[in-house]
């Protein structure tokens, strides 16, 4: 067996595969880098699996908190683990659009499944899932009602700042002068697509166009997204865990390298 875990700025993820390169867990906790998380994950994997850590033939640990993790036998970035587990769950993908709680990248992929060029939002919650979490508490409503609130706009309000703190005192203006909480939101969806549409167009793109990351589980946002962009977004099987699938892989890849 081969696990690959994924610590990110506010979840943590892990896979296991077994010796067909099938998946046999994916545990995601709501629990990032700086607490205890991986550990949690970790031994849920393991758990879901039914396996003990003495199964485990290669370990790979990605993400913000990787160099935390100790019991991975190698650590490998961000980048390359995204792209591993697109090129995996979707072998035709050449865009990857990944948005998690605290930054956006956006991958290109060439036809052999190599990262071509990429961009990463990383300074600035704008345009992330955080970006989203903020818009949810002024629209008083949990993030995962974001979208189906967003689907009940009639019209469009436009929020025209994007750095999260003023937008956030946009948003209160609005509702104050009366505009519609759906409306808002929706508005609150189409500013992220631009943003991330800004960065898509710094590395070029083409389909396949795949989307990964929580904020890829708010149908809105992938609707406007793809609206915005004028092509199909596929969602990406098990979204939030594409970086520790692409770990695992990766493991299963080192391990019979070295064996052979």
């Amino acid at each position: 067996m081969y696990l690959g875990i994924d610590i990110g700025s506010s979840s943590s993820k892990a896979v296991v595969i077994d010796e067909q390169k099938t998946i046999a867990a994916v545990s995601v906790l709501n629990l990032g880098t700086g607490s205890n998380a991986c550990d949690q994950v970790f031994e849920d994997a393991l758990r879901q699996a039914g396996i003990e850590r003495e199964d485990l033939k290669y370990v790979v640990a990605t993400g913000y908190g990787r160099i935390h993790f100790h019991s991975a036998d190698k650590q490998i970035t961000e980048i390359t683990c995204h792209a591993k587990g697109a090129v995996f769950l979707a072998e035709d993908v050449r865009t990857i659009i990944d948005i998690g709680g605290q930054d956006a990248k956006v991958i290109k992929i060439g036809p052999g499944g190599q990262v071509v060029n990429f961009v990463m939002n990383e300074k600035c919650a704008a345009g992330t899932g955080r970006f989203l979490e903020v818009m949810a508490r002024v629209l008083g409503c949990g993030i995962d009602e974001l979208s189906s609130l967003a689907q009940q706009s009639t019209k469009e309000v436009p929020i025209s700042s994007m750095c999260t703190v003023f937008a956030e005192s946009e948003v209160i203006s609005r509702l104050s002068e009366g505009e519609k909480r759906e409306d808002v939101a929706r508005g609150a969806h189409r500013a992220i697509a631009k943003r991330v549409v800004g960065m898509v167009g710094r590395v070029g793109f083409e389909p396949k166009v795949l989307m990964t990351g929580g904020v890829a589980l708010n149908q809105d946002m992938v609707r406007t997204l793809s609206d915005e962009m004028e092509t199909e977004i596929e969602v990406a099987p098990c979204s939030q865990a594409v970086g520790a699938v692409g770990a695992a892989v990766l493991a299963w890849e080192i391990s019979h390298k070295k064996d052979g």
